[in-house]
């Protein structure tokens, strides 16, 4: 199986969306490879809603502070009103795909990263993964939302790149595209069309690489060290018909 993932991240929601660049992209991925894969964040609208409702916003280390209260407002932004429009949206253009997430059939159980974070947690595979490549080898295109949930059966938010990067992990991925809301990975003052993991850890060590970018980054290290080579950060859905171009940043081993 030649697997394509796409992780989309919450800003970049609406561009994906709005238009057919989205669907066109998938497309176009299905006909390169045999199975595609969408992984969707929430952050902006999260972060709007918990507002709406009084609720406080706060990140540690690029990763959100979840409280049980945030842990609703995320489950219900992200596991019901995005995925759910995601899934719509993909149905109406012609593809077909099903709403899902790390819960689902017991993908993944989330263990705890840090107290400071409260409910949020890294997702950690049961290896009961078949029921998923039987609706890839079916040509369905799953939509993951990143919520998952503890050994005891409490919500957890996981962070989407994280997931993206467990996912690929899981069922060895070929490629994995990051679009985000900025057009690459900034470093010494300038976008670069690829970088290393030495160039990604003096980044990190630096700080010039923080906030969102770190899990994201941390991912892709993680990513290259489990022998999953073609990964690529970048913006421009209307030229993601062809990714392969130094539009973007590809994370590169050296």
């Amino acid at each position: 199986m030649k697997l394509a993932i796409v992780k989309i991240s919450g800003k970049s929601l609406n561009d994906f969306t709005k238009s057919e660049n989205g669907a066109n992209l998938i497309k176009k991925l299905k006909q390169e490879y045999s199975s595609v894969i969408l992984i969707h964040g929430g952050g902006n609208l999260i972060t709007e809603w918990s507002d709406k409702l009084g609720l406080p916003t706060s990140f540690h280390k690029g990763q959100r502070i979840t409280d049980s209260k945030n842990m609703e407002v995320t489950a219900a932004v992200q596991d019901g009103l995005i995925n759910s429009k995601l899934n719509a949206y993909l149905m109406s253009n012609g593809i077909q795909s099903i709403g899902l997430n790390g819960i689902d059939m017991g993908l993944f159980t989330a263990e705890y990263i840090d107290n400071k974070l409260g409910f949020v947690g890294n997702p950690v595979s049961n290896q009961s993964f078949h029921w998923l490549e039987k609706l890839l080898e079916d040509n369905i295109v799953p939509v993951f939302s990143s919520v998952c949930s503890d050994s005891g059966g409490n919500l957890m938010n996981v962070n989407a790149d994280l997931f993206a990067g467990a996912i690929a992990k899981l069922l060895k991925a070929h490629t994995v595209v990051f679009i985000s809301d900025v057009e690459g990975v900034k470093l010494n003052g300038k976008f670069q069309s690829s970088l290393s993991i030495k160039e990604l850890h003096e980044g990190l060590s630096s700080g010039e690489i923080n906030n969102g970018m770190i899990p994201k980054i941390n991912t892709c290290i993680n990513l290259l060290t489990n022998g999953i080579k073609n990964i690529w950060i970048g913006n421009k859905l209307n030229e993601l018909n062809n990714f392969e171009s130094n539009k973007g940043t590809w994370i590169v081993a050296q």
